[in-house]
């Protein structure tokens, strides 16, 4: 199966392995990315609230991309660009809003534009539990994960139509499936604090290391994302979440597109694992630990 595929800046610096384990689980999953020709940024967290129509006009390139190539459906791994195109999409249904952003193109945009989904959305959309379940090598049966959303995967709902904006569930079943425990996470989809890591780093500490917190009195193996500005924040940062909350934390957070490889069987240097700030040592050790468990007693 094709489809067409819009990586988003992060994936070819920041977030590159999640580009790295999108690739590797969907290539296992049958599923062929073909990358867009020419995209381009499409204006992350800053761009629309500087203008909206300068904002709306580099997604609409991509868009119009997706248009001449006659993609039926395109692909994003990253909250962010899913948000952002789906926005323009929509605004573009206005005629006035249309004529000025069409001005800032270098010609008037496709009339009509496929539909954008997130991976997460269109690996489900193909594959159910049980098919999900019959890819898996490594089982995670064991493992205790918190699946974490981000305030941008599911909001505003009638935009990013991923189920219940508060309570998303996406990640839990195509997780469970591969054999993970996955907790009732209370703060799924609060959040990290976002871009503000940069102008006003207490405050992202201080969102984080609440989500961070929760997670490790919750007794997580590791907290699972699907957006690069929260694995970011959570990751990376987690040395000053913990300054903020006045704790200690070790707690490995991975993409859903690494755990998913990991029980696929794929090797860890195939899902950028060496990227992590926290090391996932210790979940890789719990679940081959698990693995060699079940071969003993099968």
């Amino acid at each position: 199966m094709k489809f067409s595929y819009y990586p988003g800046c992060s994936a070819k610096g920041s977030s590159a392995d999640y580009e790295k384990s999108t690739q590797a689980v969907c290539a296992a999953l049958g599923m062929y990315l073909e990358e867009l020709p020419g995209w381009n940024c499409c204006g992350s967290t800053p761009a629309h609230a500087v203008d909206t129509e300068l904002s709306a006009a580099l997604c609409v390139r991509n868009l119009d991309i997706a248009a001449r190539e006659q993609a039926e459906t395109v692909l994003t791994p990253c909250p962010s660009c899913l948000s952002n195109l789906r926005h323009a999409a929509k605004r573009m249904e206005n005629p006035e809003f249309r004529a000025r952003v069409d001005e800032l193109l270098d010609s008037p945009a496709a009339a009509q534009f496929p539909p954008v989904t997130s991976v997460m959305q269109g690996i489900a959309q193909v594959y159910d539990a049980d098919a999900i379940a019959a890819m898996v090598k490594k089982s995670l049966k064991g493992v205790k994960l918190a699946a974490y959303y981000g305030c941008l995967m599911s909001r505003p709902p009638e935009i990013m139509d991923f189920g219940d904006p508060e309570n998303p569930t996406l990640m839990e079943s195509l997780l469970s499936a591969c054999g993970a425990e996955m907790v009732d996470f209370p703060l799924k989809t609060a959040c990290c604090g976002a871009s503000f890591g940069i102008p006003e780093r207490a405050m992202t500490a201080r969102n984080s290391g609440r989500i961070l917190e929760l997670a490790t009195r919750m007794g997580v193996d590791a907290v699972v994302v699907a957006c690069p500005l929260c694995q970011m924040n959570l990751d990376l940062r987690q040395k000053q979440a913990a300054k903020e909350a006045d704790a200690f934390f070790r707690m490995p957070v991975l993409y859903f597109t690494q755990m998913m490889g990991l029980a696929f069987g794929i090797a860890p240097e195939h899902l950028g694992l060496e990227k992590l700030r926290v090391s996932a040592d210790d979940l890789l050790r719990k679940i081959d630990g698990a693995q060699a468990g079940e071969g003993d007693r099968s």
